[in-house]
Order: C-alpha cells, then sequence, then structure tokens
C-alpha cells in the first residue's frame, strides 16, 4: 500500500465516484516523476558538456514544479474544484510529454534521463487515465 493509497483510505468523507486506485496511481507518479525530473536536472548538471544540456535541464524542472503541484493537488479533497483538477492534469500531460520527449533524445547517452523518460512516461498515463476516469 502506498502511502497516497493510505491517505485516501483515512479521508473521512466520501470522494464521490472517482477510482481511488486510479486517483493513488495518479498522485504517485506525479510525486515520483517530480524526483526523477529533479534528480535528472542535477545530473545533467554534472556531465562534462552540460551546455548542451540546458533545455533538458529546463524541461527537467518545469516538469519537475508541475509535477509535484499536481500530487499536492490531487492529495487534496475538500472544496473539490473539477475544473482546476483537470488543467492540472493537463499541463502534467503535456510537461511530462515535453520532458519525456527531451530526456529520450539525451537516453542514448546518459542513463539518468533514460530512466527520468520512463517515469515521464508512466506519469502522463497515470494522469491521461485519471483524467478519463473523472469523465
Amino acid at each position: 500500500m502506498t502511502q497516497a493509497t493510505a491517505m485516501l483510505d483515512t479521508y473521512p468523507l466520501d470522494l464521490g465516484r472517482v477510482d481511488r486506485e486510479v486517483l493513488a496511481e495518479c498522485i504517485d507518479a506525479c510525486f515520483d516523476c517530480a524526483q526523477a525530473c529533479t534528480a535528472c536536472a542535477d545530473a545533467c548538471l554534472s556531465e562534462d558538456m552540460v551546455a548542451e544540456l540546458v533545455k533538458c535541464i529546463r524541461t527537467n524542472l518545469d516538469c519537475a514544479d508541475i509535477c509535484a503541484t499536481t500530487g499536492r493537488v490531487l492529495s487534496r479533497h475538500t472544496g473539490y474544484d473539477a475544473n482546476t483538477t483537470r488543467t492540472m492534469l493537463a499541463a502534467c500531460i503535456q510537461a511530462c510529454r515535453s520532458c519525456g520527449e527531451e530526456c529520450a533524445a539525451h537516453a542514448e547517452m546518459h542513463e539518468h534521463c533514460r530512466v527520468c523518460a520512463e517515469a515521464c512516461r508512466r506519469c502522463e498515463q497515470a494522469c491521461q487515465n485519471l483524467m478519463a476516469a473523472l469523465g
């Protein structure tokens, strides 16, 4: 059981029609992706040819911020605003897509970029799954 699942299970009110498992998977994926992107940006800064990784670093940091914020928004249920949730999910999907593509371009040379690209793809998919579940 993940931390997100445990916290959702303790929420005292009804979450309505949202699938708790899909929601928990998305929250976990957002926080995992934020961590991977932060670590990838840091690893890029340690590479010998850091100047060639400027766009990757920027994309990593943007994605990390968006994923972390999305994970926090998805963790709050009191006074739920569906429009805010959908907007955050859409932003996260786009950030993960952009970052995943950028990291994939460097994946053959930098293992940290490969790992990050995979985390971005997982998060993008989890956000799409939640968006579909919300209707």
